[in-house]
């Protein structure tokens, strides 16, 4: 994660953690929901009662033998609803599950749910009351709806991965409930030439398990199969107008691995209340080194220390790009293991992303031209695996895809994995440096 930010805008970085549930624009909320009554309506009850009284009272002599008719029930309107999926806002509903239902019409005013707001400290503490930042702030509202927006998907649709997920599922299933999940509710399927870069989305949903700790996404025709004994980190992201909402947690059976898990969910909040315009990277990744590595884990008997992955990045995130901002202002140690803490390149490819500042090449492969062109129509500088080309009709594209990426047009992503036996894990959480307050954009009631 960096904490960079620019003063005519905000900085975004995603990191590891757990904590508040989010807000709804600044509203309280019971489970997520708003429970407000709007003004000018009541209560069911309420209304039920006082319209009972009414019918009793205005029949008049002659009339007392009558049956009292009653009232049909007023509707409460839709902001006064309670919210079944756990966000609340303007006219918020029930999702459906599996998640269905556009978040646009749950929250057809806008008003998707404000993620936890964290006032900055000691030098950058002026910013909090200062109407210069707050001016800032608020020119930014298009931008924080969009971010919220994605924010809400990823929420709802993780929600629902966590209630189903259980061993005996492949991996693809695993996966394309997520994607499927997180298309529905942007509203963008992405079968439609350029629908995916309007949203959708962001990138492929990372299934990683064991010892392997990021970039794993299954490819055609993988039968993977989710055991117990397994600890797999679900790393998926939402984006809607390009901005990104990159968040992962860890999924374990087994009671055996709660210290590795509780181990990088305490680094990845030590790490976020840290993060801030101006602050130092050296000591961020200090201070998160310091909590993790303050843990151990007895896994089959045997007790480990849990070890900062230290070649394994927070990030940057700028507008359709996964990896932006000044490459190498990253803070290491966002994830834990019980290995070495070193991660390589190991296992089958299956992540790419077209490189925004490739070099103008002649192809002469003319499966890679067709798969160039399509690349650009449907993802941009989005990441991309190669379901998602199966997806969208291609066959025969492995040569094309190969020479893209020895020509330097596409960067390929291989897993990442620590050595065998060993076991990681993580969280991480997408946080905005705005003007005037750092808000954890992917806070949720689940960590």
């Amino acid at each position: 994660m960096t904490a960079v930010s620019h003063e005519d805008g905000m900085a975004d970085a995603g990191i590891n953690g757990e904590g508040k549930a989010p807000q709804s624009n600044g509203a309280t909320s019971t489970n997520g929901a708003s429970g407000e009554i709007e003004p000018g309506d009541s209560d069911d009850d309420e209304a039920d009662e006082g319209e009972t009284k009414q019918s009793g009272a205005g029949g008049g002599e002659g009339e007392g033998k009558k049956k009292k008719k009653r009232k049909p029930r007023k509707k409460k309107k839709a902001g006064a609803s309670s919210a079944a999926n756990g966000a609340s806002g303007g006219g918020a509903k029930a999702q459906s599950a599996p998640p269905r239902i556009p978040v646009a019409q749950l929250f057809p005013e806008s008003s998707y749910p404000v993620g936890e707001e964290v006032e900055y400290k000691g030098e950058n503490a002026y910013r909090t009351t200062s109407e210069e930042k707050r001016h800032l702030d608020r020119m930014n509202s298009d931008f924080l709806t969009e971010y919220r927006q994605a924010a809400e998907v990823h929420r709802e649709v993780r929600k629902y991965a966590k209630s189903v997920i259980k061993p005996g599922m492949t991996l693809t299933e695993i996966a394309e409930l997520i994607e499927d999940g997180t298309r529905h509710l942007t509203g963008h399927m992405g079968l439609e030439e350029g629908d995916n870069i309007l949203g959708g989305v962001a990138f492929p949903t990372g299934l990683s398990l064991n010892h392997c700790a990021a970039h794993y996404t299954p490819n055609a025709g993988n039968k993977m199969v989710l055991q117990k004994e397994d600890v797999m980190k679900v790393d998926f992201g939402v984006h809607v107008n390009g901005r990104i909402v990159d968040s992962a947690f860890t999924v374990a059976f087994d009671p055996q691995y709660d210290n590795l898990l509780a181990a990088v969910k305490d680094a990845t909040n030590t790490g976020i209340r840290a993060a801030g315009i101006d602050a130092r990277m050296g000591e961020i990744g200090e201070a998160i080194q310091e909590a993790m590595e303050s843990y151990e884990a007895t896994i089959n008997g045997t007790t480990y220390p849990v070890k900062a992955i230290r070649n394994l990045n927070g990030h940057t995130i700028t507008q359709y790009s996964i990896h932006g901002g000044s490459a190498g202002k990253s803070v290491p140690i966002t994830f834990g293991s019980t290995g070495k803490g070193l991660v390589r390149d190991d296992m089958e490819t299956s992540h790419y992303a077209r490189l925004p500042d490739a070099p103008k090449v002649a192809l002469r492969v003319a499966s890679a031209k067709k798969l160039l062109q399509s690349i650009d129509k449907n993802f941009g500088s989005l990441p991309f695996c190669r379901r998602y080309l199966d997806r969208l009709g291609h066959d025969k594209y492995l040569l094309g895809l190969n020479n893209l990426v020895q020509s330097g047009i596409v960067q390929d992503y291989p897993p990442l994995c620590d050595v065998k036996g060993s076991f990681t894990a993580q969280y991480e959480h997408t946080i905005l440096l705005r003007p005037n307050v750092k808000e954890v954009i992917s806070r949720g009631d689940d960590y």
